[in-house]
């Protein structure tokens, strides 16, 4: 009987103890707090930009997207994948974009983040209305913008867009 109770309390001491040792840690990720831009006058000439060009997107006013665009643009779509070339890009919206969808900043999503020697990166969520299919549901999707603070000018340098 004794080996029994012993061989028992010995199963049970070894369980205890593996179940001690694969115990999960305590998440000790940072928390994440709601965004607050480290320069203001930065975040507000981003967000002037970005309704300057949209402006120009949703108008097909195709020489003032041209202008805001950097001659060596990289756009990644996450459907379309990677588009370098600046002209095909403009002739690109100008065929699938004019006239048949609007963008909407997705209000309090903007983001705006300084690039030291750079410029500035500007992520949020943007839903785009197709003008064609009024009654399609529209959904929010996430952007990321980069823009480059050259000899006073500001241009679009790299576009990630995904749906």
């Amino acid at each position: 009987m004794k080996k029994v109770f012993f061989t028992s309390l010995y199963l049970v001491v070894n369980v205890l103890a593996i179940f001690s040792c694969t115990a999960t840690k305590p998440d000790t990720a940072r928390s994440i707090s709601a965004y607050k831009p480290d320069d203001l006058a930065l975040y507000k000439t981003i967000a002037s930009l970005d309704s300057t060009y949209f402006t120009a997107y949703n108008s097909c006013n195709m020489a003032k997207q041209a202008e805001m665009y950097s001659e060596d643009i990289e756009f990644f779509h996450d459907r379309g994948g990677l588009m370098t070339s600046k002209k095909d890009l403009l002739a690109s919206i100008e065929k699938n974009i004019c006239g048949k969808v609007t963008r909407t900043l997705v209000k309090g999503s903007l983001e705006v983040y300084p690039i030291s020697g750079y410029g500035a990166v500007e992520i949020g969520y943007h839903s785009f209305y197709n003008n064609q299919e009024p009654d399609a549901p529209m959904h929010p999707s996430k952007f990321i913008m980069m823009w480059h603070f050259k000899d006073g000018q500001w241009k679009i340098t790299k576009v990630v867009s995904l749906h």
